[in-house]
């Protein structure tokens, strides 16, 4: 029995072996690509490949290292339904409540559920506020809605109809979160997740806030001679400024080590009730019966026997992924400061973990 034992570790060890040599080689070829940022690759948890490259700021040749903050961009968004699961739980609110109730919006029969889930038909606020707001002041939510009033985008399709990615129906959570805990987002995001889960280089920063920061990793774009240099340089970026002030869609800024402690956290009762957590991760039915792949802030596989959930992020200058192999229990997290695709790198070390 001892024999077979000690053949059985000695296989697995080999297997995982195996595994993260595959994982460092997958690596250096992003790495020969140009990739700049951070990857860590995790099992039950525990750290199995962490693997840096490329410059925190090119501009002034500072090397990255592992435990540098990025912009999250659209990862943001399963914080912000995990504030919306968490009222829930203290009874703040329903699923199947209508922003109506809480929100003054031209749009009606709009459920929290919908917003969620991406299946809210609302328009995109990004582009009424670009033709419409002065660009010399700083928008959140508040102007964001006002907005929507006043020049009230007509709706893309009813409620429930459809899949529609909608930054913002995210937006609509935060305003959403505010209104019945009646506490400013971005504090009671510290209080709720990022404080109890120790994620200490987490946060909804202010541009000002980002700037104190001796461990940003800026985002880079190339510029005509082919040099990377800050995204902030070039007039795509400039929304980051004038909406600064936005809560829900995205501005959480992180590092991979403090999304590891959000991974695993959601493997526990931390947060939320296990039975709420599954709400998050299962998929959505549209009023036709037919089926979207999107949870609560995830995105979700079409493969009962290997469960994945994921979410990327774009921003100018950053990419970012994080994928979860639940019944496995590992993790694919990567960070992206020179707006690398990520599409082959994630799909070759999900493969790998798959297996």
């Amino acid at each position: 029995m001892f024999k077979y034992i000690s053949l059985l570790f000695i296989f697995i060890k080999f297997t995982a072996c195996s595994s993260e040599n595959e994982i460092e080689k997958i690596f250096n070829t992003a790495v020969s690509e140009n990739f700049s940022g951070v990857v860590l690759v995790a099992s039950e948890g525990e750290i199995i490949f962490t693997g840096v490259n490329g410059k925190r700021d090119y501009e002034n040749g500072i090397t990255l290292l592992s435990s540098d903050i990025f912009e999250l961009a659209s990862i943001s968004k399963q914080f912000t339904a995990m504030m919306i699961m968490i009222c829930k739980e203290k009874g703040l609110l329903a699923y199947d409540d209508l922003v109506e109730k809480y929100l003054d919006v031209p749009y009606k029969g709009i459920t929290i559920r919908n917003l969620l889930t991406h299946t809210s038909g609302l328009p995109d606020y990004q582009k009424i506020m670009d033709e419409n707001w002065d660009k010399s002041k700083v928008a959140g939510n508040k102007e964001i809605l006002e907005y929507l009033n006043e020049y009230e985008p007509k709706i893309l399709f009813l409620p429930g109809e459809e899949y529609k990615y909608s930054n913002t129906g995210y937006v609509l959570l935060g305003s959403i979160v505010e209104k019945v805990t009646d506490k400013d987002f971005v504090e009671i995001s510290k209080k709720w997740i990022f404080e109890p889960l120790k994620m200490e280089n987490t946060s909804i920063r202010s541009n000002e806030e980002k700037k104190e920061l001796n461990n940003l990793a800026f985002g880079h774009k190339k510029d005509s001679l082919d040099k990377f240099v800050n995204a902030n340089k070039f007039l795509s970026s400039d929304y980051t400024v004038w909406l600064g002030n936005r809560k829900g869609p995205g501005r959480v800024s992180s590092n991979v080590f403090d999304l590891l402690l959000w991974d695993q956290a959601l493997y526990k009762e931390k947060l939320t009730s296990k039975k709420t957590l599954q709400e998050a991760f299962t998929p959505h039915t549209l009023n036709n019966k037919k089926i979207s792949y999107y949870g609560f802030g995830w995105r979700l596989n079409n493969d009962p026997k290997n469960k994945i959930v994921r979410h990327s992020g774009s921003n100018p200058g950053y990419k970012t992924r994080i994928v979860r192999l639940l019944d496995k229990k590992k993790t694919i997290i990567i960070l992206s400061n020179n707006d690398f695709l990520l599409d082959e790198l994630e799909q070759e070390l999900t493969t790998i973990l798959s297996i």
